[in-house]
């Protein structure tokens, strides 16, 4: 039993930990959503040749006749760019097409002002996501290093189980806050920013695999009390109902012993009467027989 219990309270341990893993690294990356941007091709120049606009195949015109009409033959969209974006709750970063490297903006300033008190919903709600789950995972460390006897060991395990599951669901609450904001911001945000297509990342899919996780470490949690206490409660029952079976034997030979000696008390108390008056018996034959024959001298003298 202690073995079980010990191996149950492992697995629960190394899933919260997982889920708490998972929830720092998507809370502190940039990897929500990611997709591409469209937007129009710069003009070539003498640093710029490739991905760019060449107006009439002359460089050096389109540098230093700055207000003669230049045209492309360039048209739909070979005329823009598809740079490539990723977003996390923070920040969002895009590829930087005039040099190399990323351009990053503030997350929380891209989305509408409509969505802001949402958007600082979803950041809270992730944080007190994270905290329970460490306060969690410490109760469970508690219970399974430190824990001497059983009935602490419970309720280490109870209070574990309850702050999990309330971590896994304000982790849901925020994930999916999250994305309602940056779905809103999609259509909504600043024009230069939107995207053209997009996905969800690898830091969603590491958000909700922590959820995953956090539900799994919960229900491995409270399985393991409430079968703990099942177990408990069979075994108390087996010894109640073997102490009810030893004092029902232990009254049926009492009761038995009591009646044996009470017949034998009764059989010895006859036996003694009975002895008592043969005694008498014997006692008073010979001197009633004396008292017959002087009652006939004396009635001879009589006469």
């Amino acid at each position: 039993m202690k073995t079980n219990r010990r191996c149950r309270a492992l697995l629960a341990v190394s899933l919260n930990l997982m889920a708490l893993l998972f929830s720092t690294t998507a809370f502190i990356t940039t990897h929500w959503c990611e997709g591409t941007q469209r937007v129009p091709k710069p003009s070539c120049g003498k640093e710029k040749k490739t991905n760019c606009l060449n107006y009439s195949g002359n460089e050096t015109a389109n540098e230093t006749n700055q207000n003669v009409v230049h045209y492309s033959w360039e048209t739909g969209d070979d005329r823009f760019l598809f740079r490539y974006f990723h977003t996390g709750i923070w920040y969002s970063c895009e590829e930087n097409i005039n040099a190399a490297g990323e351009k990053c903006r503030s997350f929380i300033d891209l989305a509408p002002a409509s969505e802001k008190g949402v958007l600082w919903l979803s950041v809270v709600s992730e944080v007190l996501y994270i905290m329970l789950l460490v306060v969690g995972f410490s109760l469970m460390c508690l219970e399974l290093f430190h824990s001497s006897s059983v009935i602490d060991g419970l309720k280490l395990n109870a209070f574990a189980a309850v702050f999990t599951v309330l971590s896994g669901l304000l982790g849901m609450v925020a994930h999916m806050m999250y994305t309602q904001v940056f779905q809103v911001t999609v259509s909504l945000g600043p024009e230069d920013w939107r995207p053209h297509s997009w996905d969800y990342g690898w830091s969603f899919c590491l958000a909700w695999g922590s959820f995953t996780c956090c539900m799994a470490a919960s229900v491995t949690t409270l399985n393991s009390y409430t079968k703990t206490v099942i177990e408990f409660r069979h075994k108390r029952k087996i010894f109640e109902q073997g102490f009810r079976e030893e004092q029902n034997f232990l009254d049926q030979e009492a009761i038995k012993y009591f009646r044996e000696r009470s017949v034998q008390s009764v059989t010895r108390s006859v036996e003694d009467f009975m002895d008592s008056a043969s005694l008498r018996k014997s006692r008073l034959s010979p001197f009633s027989v004396h008292v017959g024959e002087v009652s006939e001298i004396l009635g001879e003298d009589v006469c």
